[in-house]
């Protein structure tokens, strides 16, 4: 068994001292995380059906050529509706657009699970 030092110690049992200063609460148990960086190149971007602009929409990003954001995209279908409906509430978005976006999120998901 690896020995603790005690900087780590220190760093799983944090204790917070009360409001007045007259008594020390039970110690708390921290959870480290770990932390995974994912990384894009420009390509990537630049090949997504999307804008962002500070002009449209505060810059939020919306499918190129449209003022629909991208995340309508996710609410719709997070709300039930299919993706034709989708479309047919937002004519302007191509079909093409819409599974381009949702590929980058699924290889997008599947990189993060490989990284972790």
């Amino acid at each position: 068994m690896k020995k603790r030092t005690r900087t780590e110690e220190i760093d799983e049992l944090v204790t917070a001292q009360a409001d007045d200063d007259s008594a020390w609460e039970k110690p708390v148990k921290v959870r480290h995380s770990k932390v995974t960086l994912l990384t894009f190149d420009e390509g990537q971007i630049a090949r997504l059906p999307i804008t962002v602009d500070p002009e449209i929409l505060s810059g939020a990003p919306v499918f190129r050529g449209t003022r629909v954001p991208v995340t309508a995209l996710l609410d719709n279908l997070a709300a039930s509706l299919t993706l034709d409906e989708f479309l047919n509430n937002f004519p302007t978005v191509t079909r093409e657009q819409a599974i381009r976006v949702l590929d980058f999120y699924k290889e997008t998901l599947a990189r993060l699970g490989r990284a972790a």
